[in-house]
Formats: C-alpha cells, structure tokens, sequence
C-alpha cells in the first residue's frame, strides 16, 4: 500500500506527495499496474460518489516521466448483494481500458482533469448500482429491495432505477420463514449460544460503521470459533472420549457452514 496525503494529515505532509507519484510512475515503467479508489472514502449507499483529482495526478504525473509509455486505467465495478450481511456475495465488473495519454493537455491541466473524471465516473455507474437522487435514495432503495433486484447484476438493476416513480414509497417486507427455517434458526443458536452472547453483547456494539459489520463478523468469527471447537473438544473429550468430541466438533462445523450458506 502507497500512502497519499491529505490536507487533513498536514499542510507540510503534502510535499511528500511528488515522491509518491514518482513512485507510482516507476511502477507503470516497470509494466506493473497499482489499484486505486478514486473516491477517496467509504459509504454505503448504492451510488458512485464524487471522485478525487489525486488518481489523475498520478497518471498525468507518470504521462510527463515516460512520455513513450502509454498509460491504460481499466475501470472496476464493485458489486455485493449485501452492503452490510454476513456472508456476502459479490461481482466485478472490468470495463475497457482508457488511454490516458490521448486525453491529458499539459497546457489544460484543469480540463484534463475533469475529462478523465468524468469519463471514469460514467463508466463507474455503469459497472456498479448507481441511485443518482440522493433526495429520494431510500424510497428507491426500498423499493429495489421489495423487488428483490440482484444487486450484481447492475446493468439490469440500473434500468430497474430507471423506471421507478422516486416520489413512490414502500415498507419493507420481511421474508417469513417457513417450519424448517425456524428450526434451523433455534438449532444454530442453541448450539452457539456463548459466541452469540458474546458477538451481540460485546463485539457488535463496537463495530463503529454499518460497512465495517461484515468484515468485523469474519474477523471475530476467525478468531473465535478455534477457540470454542477446542473448549467443546476438551469437555466433551473428559466426560466421554476423544472419538465422540471430535465427532460433535464436525457435525457442527459442517452445520454452521450449511447454516451460514443457505440463510
């Protein structure tokens, strides 16, 4: 990871900005290729937000140092079915590539600037879901969300976006779930009812952004669940034997995961 700063980081870190671009330009030299966010932050809303100017910095930079290169930005679209659940599903979609040396004017910077923004921020909402009415975004999230859209598919979720009436609004409706879904439910909880406890009591609160719920989930179920397998192993182990406790550790194992998968 390369870092850029921020006027927030310090008016005296930005002068340490040249040395990274030069950075990045040696990277493209040498045919290799770096990811970037051109955004610049994190939301959760289904939207291309505004782009930073820094990513076009970084290329043009590297345009004026190899002047005999050229310079491809492919944009990607991020896609999850979820923005904030457990698991999760996700597509990427890769656009064609932009030469960017066609479309930097060294004596029209500015304009350069916002040419590739734009061209860039287009393809995005291509790629990507993209609600552009930031006035009525819940009334046409929720009503996405009762059409039950793939949200990775945003090429046929953008013209569903396009045909909604955003003055329109909807209650959620809650999928019930039938005898088997219940009972799967009351099963999974018995048998994890201390990771539970401690997740919804301890570890859930802490986590300070909705995008971050997911992540933190995988993360605390990383670490903690060794931890119980062993502790159930151990017990079950003393009060019967080693056979039974690694057979109660598989079943459950293979339960959660056909648990976590299908709900």
């Amino acid at each position: 990871m390369i870092p850029i700063y921020r006027i927030r980081d310090g008016r005296e870190a930005l002068k340490n900005n040249q040395a990274v671009f030069d950075q990045c330009a040696e990277i493209f030299g040498n045919g290799h290729a770096i990811l970037m966010f051109p955004e610049a932050n994190h939301n959760i809303k289904r939207r291309v937000r505004p782009l930073s100017k820094g990513f076009t910095r970084i290329l043009f930079n590297a345009v004026e140092r190899l002047p005999d290169t050229e310079i491809h930005i492919v944009p990607v679209g991020l896609n999850y079915k979820s923005n904030s659940g457990f698991p999760d599903r996700m597509a990427i979609y890769f656009d064609k590539s932009i030469v960017v040396n066609t479309m930097y004017d060294v004596n029209d910077v500015q304009g350069s600037v916002n040419r590739v923004k734009g061209m860039v921020s287009d393809r995005l909402k291509t790629l990507t879901t993209h609600i552009a009415d930031e006035k009525q975004y819940d009334n046409i999230s929720g009503q996405l969300n009762a059409l039950d859209v793939d949200f990775l598919n945003p090429f046929e979720t953008n013209k569903v976006i396009e045909s909604i009436d955003p003055s329109k609004s909807v209650n959620p409706v809650k999928k019930k779930k039938g005898f088997f879904g219940v009972l799967g439910k009351a099963v999974f909880t018995l048998l994890n009812f201390p990771l539970l406890i401690l997740w919804r009591k301890w570890a859930r609160p802490k986590v300070w952004e909705p995008e971050f719920m997911g992540t933190l989930r995988f993360g605390f179920a990383l670490l903690a669940y060794p931890v119980y397998y062993a502790l159930l192993f151990t017990v079950i182990a003393l009060f019967w034997n080693g056979i039974v406790g690694l057979g109660a550790i598989v079943f459950l194992f293979f339960y959660n995961w056909l648990y976590v998968r299908t709900n």
